[in-house]
Formats: structure tokens, sequence, C-alpha cells
């Protein structure tokens, strides 16, 4: 016969913790996703806010057009005026008086260029005005959209957290599970090891006995001799 001595890896009653662990879990799991549902609301009605609207991106752009369309007509204006005095100095060398026909030529052309420049200056100064008022809607919007990305940021640090949450609370789950039922195995086989032992010490007990029967019978025979 042996003396067994039995060892318990896991404390009595820790695989009734596993259901407390999910609850656990669970509840941790819920609370993170409330949060991420919170800060994902505004951020929509941000988003819908900060840019500037359809329509006033297409009066800009129907300004740019007018302002490019005035610098063009100046181009064509300042390209025909030239050519209109080469043609009149040309038509002035065949007249008596030379130098006055080509000074009227040069005071016409020149009233002309005045008018042209005006109007590319007048078409710069309304392109500018346009980038301008897109540069200030532009700040707007940044500072705008600074709470947006502020949440995004927090929303995306949410569902790191909360993924990260969710495989630790996982793995300790998993092994938890596992540990309990490394525990219900050892537990068995000491169970098993317990039977064994008494089923050996009843043989043995079973067998000293017939072996002391024996002995005494062999000992009164020898008496009656």
């Amino acid at each position: 016969m042996y003396k067994q001595t039995r060892t318990d890896p896991l404390k009595p009653g820790m695989h009734r913790s596993l259901p407390k662990i999910c609850s656990m879990e669970n509840r941790s799991l819920t609370a993170l996703a409330g949060l991420i549902v919170l800060l994902a609301m505004p951020c929509a009605g941000l988003a819908a806010d900060g840019a500037a609207s359809d329509d006033q991106e297409a009066a800009w752009q129907e300004r740019l057009d007018k302002a490019e369309a005035m610098r063009a007509e100046g181009r064509a204006r300042q390209a025909a005026a030239d050519q209109l005095l080469e043609e009149r100095n040309t038509a002035c060398a065949k007249k008596f008086l030379i130098n006055d026909c080509r000074n009227a030529a040069a005071r016409e052309h020149l009233k002309t260029v005045r008018e042209t420049r005006r109007l590319e200056n007048d078409g710069r100064k309304l392109e500018r005005a346009v980038k301008k008022e897109q540069m200030v809607e532009r700040d707007k919007q940044r500072v705008e959209e600074l709470p947006r990305r502020e949440a995004d940021l927090a929303l995306r640090q949410a569902e790191s957290t909360a993924a990260r949450q969710a495989a630790e609370e996982k793995r300790a789950a998993t092994q938890a599970s596992k540990a309990a039922k490394a525990a219900e195995g050892e537990q068995r086989k000491l169970a098993a090891a317990e039977k064994q032992r008494k089923k050996q010490a009843d043989h043995d007990a079973r067998v000293a006995k017939k072996m002391q029967q024996a002995e005494q019978r062999a000992a009164q025979a020898a008496e009656k001799k």
C-alpha cells in the first residue's frame, strides 16, 4: 500500500466562475459599443455642415468663368488693336501728313489698350475676390471640421480599444476554460487512482487474511500431530 498525495491545479469552484467571466466580457463590450455609437452620431451632421453648398460652388465657378472671359476678351481686343495699329501705320505711309495720321492711330490704339487693360484687371480682381472667398471658406471648414476630426480619432481609438479588450477577454476566457477542463481531467485521474488504490488495498487485505487463515490452519494441523 502507498500514501496518495492529492494535488488540485485549480481551486475548487473555479470552473463555476466561467459564466461570471463571460458576463463581465459581455458588459464591457456592451459599454464600449455604446461609446462607439455616441462618438459616431455627431460625425454625419458635422460633415454635412462643414462643406460649402453646391449652390455656392456653382456661384464661385460662374464668377471664375466670367473673370476668365473678361481676361480673354481683353487679350483679344489687345491683339485686334495691335493689328489695327499696324494696318493704319501702313496706310498712313501712303498719305501726305504721315505723322498726323500715325499720331491719330496711336491715340486710338492707346485708348483701346487702356480699355483692354481695365477689362483684364477687372477680370483679375474678380478672380482674386473669388479665390479669397474660397480660402476663407476653407479656413472656416477646417475650424468647423476640427470637432469631427477629433470625434473620428476618438472613435478609432474606441474601436481599437474595444477590439483589443474583446481579444484579451476572449483569450482569458479560453485560458480559464482550458484550466477548468484540465482541473476536471486531473480530478478524474485522482478519482480513478483513488479507486484503484482502494481496490488494491481490498485485494491485499483479502490475500493477507487468506494467508493468515492458512497459517492458522497449518499451525492447528501441526499441533494435532
